[in-house]
């Protein structure tokens, strides 16, 4: 690593990192005074004199832990933040980020690949139907891009944006309660305000739907009632659920779980690609904040131990490339086998790579899915 300006005669700071934060471990240490603690051993007492906490949506950053310490910044590893009480950091001075975008790409392989596995199931062709996405930042962007690169009819919720925009591009939640045969949730968690997303897909939404859709979840937990979703599926009104986010993780619903086509335990956003990419915009904030510089360049995952895909040239083709970087049935049946090791399963998940990382061959074949990111 190298520096290109650091501040002189000035004590280090101390910061406390999740040690399951990929790629970070000696890129800081030279410049502060780093702890790595598990996120059960992030508590008060670990945080009072550590000046930053670099985190992710296991530790809960509010009055009980932060009280009393002299913490003044938050960098949390994640895309969502709802585990920090944002408006205690306003009124404590406490400023922190998150790390937008860094792994909407890894959602939008767990999706495909889902959506993949249940058109298989159901002898289905995914250009016939229309799938409705619920929330349009970066994640939900990427998503609709794959959808529209498999043939789909896709329809976007998200109403901030369409308020202040004017109706263009999205729909209202009824529509897409109306005409979807898919619906994905890519929301934030907002429990309170105008745009409050708190079980947001309720007995109500439910009583709305048109045609028996299948329902997939890789938001947060919150924005689906489990329970008026369980009697939707056991009513009929929705004929499928793919569900890798849950309320009261990690204790989650059995029943739930043991009824849905997929789910998973809080991993699709789990690439190696996402992580490096966050890991970058933690040592990115960490950085400005102590007026140095570093060489990110290195912060690279490692490349998959088989590369190549080899493409036999059938119909099946794009499905088994798919599937090879990533497989989310053998998640599913992991989960499904010991509810009980969901953290375990979780903190431990081998990460994947992404497109990217792996090539397609014969070129001749692999020039038809040039678009989805694959490398030359």
């Amino acid at each position: 690593m190298s520096i290109t300006k650091i501040r002189h005669g000035k004590k280090k700071e101390t910061i406390v990192i999740d040690n399951k934060i990929p790629f970070i471990q000696g890129i800081l240490e030279p410049y502060a005074d780093i702890r790595y603690l598990s996120p059960q051993e992030i508590t008060p007492d670990a945080v009072h004199d550590a000046d930053m906490l670099i985190i992710r949506t296991r530790t809960r950053c509010n009055a009980d832990l932060l009280e009393g310490s002299r913490c003044r910044f938050i960098g949390t590893a994640t895309i969502g933040f709802d585990h920090i009480d944002t408006e205690y950091c306003r009124r404590h001075a406490i400023e922190w980020v998150n790390a937008p975008g860094c792994n909407a790409a890894s959602v939008a392989q767990y999706i495909t690949a889902s959506l993949l596995r249940h058109a298989e199931k159901q002898a289905i062709d995914l250009r016939t139907k229309c799938i409705g996405i619920v929330g349009v930042g970066h994640v939900g962007r990427q998503v609709e891009i794959h959808c529209r690169r498999l043939g789909m009819q896709v329809l976007l919720n998200r109403p901030p944006r369409a308020e202040k925009e004017g109706k263009g591009e999205f729909v209202s939640l009824e529509e897409i309660a109306d005409r979807c045969d898919y619906i994905s949730f890519h929301t934030p968690l907002i429990k309170e305000g105008s745009y409050a997303t708190y079980h947001l897909a309720d007995q109500v939404f439910f009583d709305r739907l048109q045609r028996c859709p299948v329902i997939l979840n890789a938001a947060r937990g919150g924005v689906v009632d489990e329970q008026a979703l369980l009697e939707a599926y056991r009513n009929h009104i929705v004929s499928d659920m793919i569900i890798d986010c849950w309320e009261n993780e990690p204790d989650v619903s059995t029943e739930l779980l043991q009824k849905t086509f997929i789910g998973t335990p809080h991993i699709a956003g789990y690439s190696a690609d996402g992580k490096a990419n966050a890991t970058r915009a933690m040592i990115t904030a960490v950085t400005d904040r102590l007026q140095i510089k570093i060489d990110l360049s290195t912060i690279q995952p490692p490349q998959p131990e088989n590369p190549i895909i080899a493409l036999p040239g059938t119909e099946q083709d794009f499905s088994q490339a798919v599937w090879t970087t990533y497989d989310p049935i053998k998640d599913s049946l992991a989960l499904k086998k010991a509810p009980e090791t969901f953290e375990q399963l979780r903190s431990c998940y081998p990460l994947r790579r992404e497109f990217c990382a792996y090539a397609l061959q014969p070129d001749s074949e692999a020039r038809k899915f040039e678009a989805w990111g694959f490398a030359s």
